[in-house]
């Protein structure tokens, strides 16, 4: 039997795209719209893991999972939000969340954390709050990118951009990756939007460096790492 899965969301579109999606890959899922439907599904007790939607009508993300570790609810939580703050991402899992993940982002990504809380029987999973590549790093709490030792000042749009390279370090992206899990296009616009930020990140990340870092593989896409 599949592992079950509570989904609490609002936006109904989102709700069954994620609840499609989550089916495909073998789960067994349940929806609720609201705060309040999401906190009563939840005292099941049943479920492996519940998706939880900060922003809701009534009980808002924060209150329903407030009122699940009241209530002794230690079902794995994975927090889904636009709010993507330092500040906000330590008031969810401080909160009691296991993982937080910020709005839009890649269903691979969401169904990869997904697996990932199940696998370890519902323990904490330490949120990688750094990640490096060669000099360069980024700080996903302090939104700070520095290399070799000085800060890079970048756009959000260019800051999501390049924690994407980052997380998919030393591997090729494709266009379609990134416009999933930077743009949430399911779809390629035709534009060179993607070839625009990239160019300013480039610049930004490799001028006056000996090693450049941001590739482009020709026909196939982007390769963040030492070697081309």
């Amino acid at each position: 039997m599949g592992h079950r899965i509570l989904l609490i969301e609002d936006d109904a579109a989102t709700a069954g795209y994620l609840a499609k999606g989550l089916g495909e890959e073998g789960f067994l899922v349940d929806s609720a719209g609201t705060g309040r439907d999401g906190l009563f599904h939840a005292t099941d007790m049943g479920y492996d893991c519940i998706v939880l939607d900060r922003m809701l009508p009534g009980i808002d993300g924060m209150g329903v999972l407030s009122a699940m570790r009241a209530a002794g609810i230690e079902t794995p939580v994975i927090i889904l939000s636009a709010l993507g703050s330092p500040e906000d991402r330590v008031k969810g899992l401080t909160g009691g969340a296991d993982d937080y993940l910020v709005k839009p982002f890649a269903f691979a990504e969401l169904l990869a954390r997904v697996r990932l809380l199940i696998g370890r029987g519902g323990a904490k999973v330490p949120v990688a709050t750094a990640l490096r590549c060669d000099d360069l790093e980024m700080d996903l709490l302090a939104r700070r990118v520095q290399r070799d030792g000085r800060t890079i000042e970048l756009q959000p749009r260019e800051f999501r951009l390049l924690e994407f390279l980052l997380r998919h370090a030393e591997q090729v992206v494709t266009r379609t990756m990134l416009l999933e899990g930077v743009w949430d296009y399911h779809f390629d616009p035709g534009s060179n939007v993607i070839d625009v930020h990239l160019s300013r990140l480039r610049r930004k990340v490799d001028d006056g460096h000996a090693r450049p870092l941001l590739h482009t593989i020709r026909g196939v896409g982007y390769r963040l790492g030492v070697k081309p």
